[in-house]
């Protein structure tokens, strides 16, 4: 009798210790098959698109740093109350006194002392220069009226200014209120500028004063004859798609004084 209990006692103690076994066995492989490996790659993607956009962003700012910049140095160069006239400060700008300002007939030419001319005598009808770039050589008497409305002439040696220089001038002035833009055969520069009673030649289409000089000129009320006459072509007067054709041609013994 207490044999068997005995035998009882130590199967019941057998058992329980096989059963903490299997149950220590069976935590210790769920653990194993539970267990994920960190996602190296996911992280190594989000890490290169931060490193991307930190470099956009950085681009970015540059960007924007160096157009400030631009901007803030070209505000040297607008008109004010106390700067009515910038140009004074531009280099090899030449400035000359023109006191007539006479009309002259569509069949008239004008004996200008300059070219290209930028004061004087000039034609009825302005040439349009709300930022008009004309591909063929216009009439200078009709744009010697625009001068005098405010208006920037640019000016370029077809010979010489073409492909991407061309591109570059016409960036410049494509759109903008009180320019114009034509070829200028003969020209002895790359470029030459004119407003009223006031021009600067340069050699080449990066040359820094082009802007200056259209940010000091165009438009600038205290320097034009007219300020704020419209640039605007008079209907009838002017076709802009086929303006008034330059003449090379010396001008003749009749032709009309540029001080009148």
């Amino acid at each position: 009798m207490e044999t068997r209990t005995m035998t009882s006692r130590c199967q019941r103690v057998g058992a329980g210790m096989t059963s903490g076994r299997k149950a220590r066995a069976s935590r210790q492989g769920s653990a194993v098959v539970t267990y994920k490996p960190k996602p190296w790659g996911t992280i190594a993607a989000a890490i290169a698109i931060l490193a991307l956009a930190g470099v956009v962003f950085g681009y970015a700012m540059i960007k924007l740093s160096a157009k400030n910049e631009r901007v803030e140095a070209l505000a040297a160069w607008r008109p004010s109350e106390d700067n009515q006239d910038p140009s004074t400060k531009i280099a090899g700008v030449v400035t000359k006194d023109y006191s007539s300002r006479d009309h002259i007939k569509v069949t008239q030419r004008v004996a200008y002392d300059r070219n290209p001319a930028f004061g004087g005598a000039h034609d009825g009808v302005w040439a349009e220069c709300t930022g008009t770039v004309y591909s063929t050589p216009v009439r200078t008497e009709n744009i010697v009226h625009s001068l005098e409305h405010g208006a920037v002439w640019v000016a370029y040696n077809p010979d010489s200014v073409a492909g991407a220089d061309l591109d570059a001038l016409k960036q410049k002035v494509s759109g903008r209120q009180y320019t114009m833009l034509s070829p200028h055969p003969g020209l002895d520069e790359a470029v030459s500028l004119q407003a009223w009673g006031r021009q600067l030649k340069v050699g080449g289409v990066r040359d820094a004063r082009i802007e200056q000089f259209i940010q000091a000129l165009a438009g600038n009320r205290y320097t034009a004859p007219e300020p704020g006459a419209t640039c605007q072509a008079a209907p009838g007067q002017f076709d802009v798609g086929n303006p008034p054709a330059f003449d090379p041609a010396p001008p003749g013994p009749d032709a009309v004084p540029v001080n009148g």
